[in-house]
């Protein structure tokens, strides 16, 4: 899936074929932030007009902007696999954080 990016935020990029139009909203935040366009670069210039208004009426109102994806997330796995998981871990002398990093960061780039 291909998306905008500007000032670490994503934006994605939908099409009405009812309407004729196109359009997306911020990516990743709880915030509900969307835009629209009739062509791809006006999607794009909508899309940047639209994380600067956000990050300008947080400043406004003096809001802590949302950082999408701030780093941690809970993943549920069940006990049998925590537990296999945590010894493979151990056996390979890393921790358990580092362990599950690691399997991402392969499976991200495959």
């Amino acid at each position: 899936m291909k998306m905008f990016e500007h000032k670490g935020y994503l934006g994605s990029i939908e099409a009405s074929v009812e309407d004729g139009i196109l359009f997306g909203k911020l990516e990743f935040i709880s915030a509900l932030v969307n835009y629209e366009g009739e062509t791809v670069p006006e999607l794009k210039a909508a899309f940047e007009v639209a994380v600067d208004d956000y990050l300008a009426t947080c400043a406004e109102k003096g809001y802590e902007p949302e950082t999408p994806c701030k780093g941690s997330f809970n993943v549920r796995v069940g006990h049998e696999l925590h537990l296999a998981v945590a010894v493979k871990a151990k056996e390979l002398g890393v921790s358990l954080n580092d362990f599950v990093r690691n399997a991402l960061n392969q499976a991200s780039t495959a």
